[in-house]
């Protein structure tokens, strides 16, 4: 009788104390990538160009925090599936949504590109769901690993995020946006600089693209 608590009102929090520490550099990750989404909202109200480098600048920390969550589970043994759906929410965080909102922010508005960034996105989410549904029949190595990716990695966006970088640093933006606007009638204009971005999601969903994982 000394006891009156309810079960489950000595669980609260239990699954933030169930996290490995894989897990949570894994959120880091994830913590990157809105402060990268946040910086590019930052930047559509002040102009200020150190929000776009700030918007830039997360991305990779989010790449870095992705190469040691899996470091970290396999050096103490403890991966898990709820790592494995970490990581992947997490990406599309850093490496699909980030990305988009860096575009619209350096310049990429109208309707036609945010319905090919809409259409990237969408690319990385069917890429991420269809690794975590596939990845139990996947061929792996001796020691687990898994040997190939389908289609492109999601992290590979960030090579988008340096050309974007480049073009800042030169003054290539907004208005100055290399191939500048493609009006295709009234009000239907794109940037054709947009459709690198219709090409790394197409890349990412492609059954045939095999990559051997490092």
């Amino acid at each position: 009788m000394g006891n009156n608590k309810k079960p489950a009102e000595r669980k609260h929090f239990s699954l933030v104390r169930n996290f490995y520490l894989a897990d949570v550099i894994t959120l880091m990750n994830g913590v990157c990538g809105v402060q990268s989404v946040f910086a590019s909202m930052r930047y559509l109200v002040s102009n200020d160009i150190s929000d776009l480098y700030s918007a830039m600048t997360f991305m990779p920390f989010g790449m870095l925090f992705d190469f040691l969550d899996g470091r970290v589970a396999r050096w103490r043994n403890n991966s898990s599936l709820l790592g494995q759906e970490l990581d992947s929410l997490a990406d599309l965080i850093s490496f699909g949504v980030a990305p988009a909102a860096l575009a619209y922010a350096v310049g990429m508005r109208t309707y036609l590109d945010t319905v090919v960034l809409t259409y990237f996105v969408c690319c990385g989410i069917a890429r991420l769901a269809r690794f975590n549904a596939s990845v139990a029949l996947q061929p792996k190595d001796a020691s687990g690993k898994v040997a190939y990716f389908e289609g492109t990695p999601i992290p590979t966006s960030l090579a988008l995020v340096g050309i974007l970088a480049y073009f800042v640093s030169h003054d290539r933006y907004l208005t100055s946006l290399p191939g500048q606007l493609i009006s295709f009638g009234d009000g239907w204009e794109l940037h054709p600089l947009v459709l690198m971005y219709a090409i790394s999601g197409t890349l990412m969903i492609s059954k045939t693209l095999r990559i051997p994982k490092p």
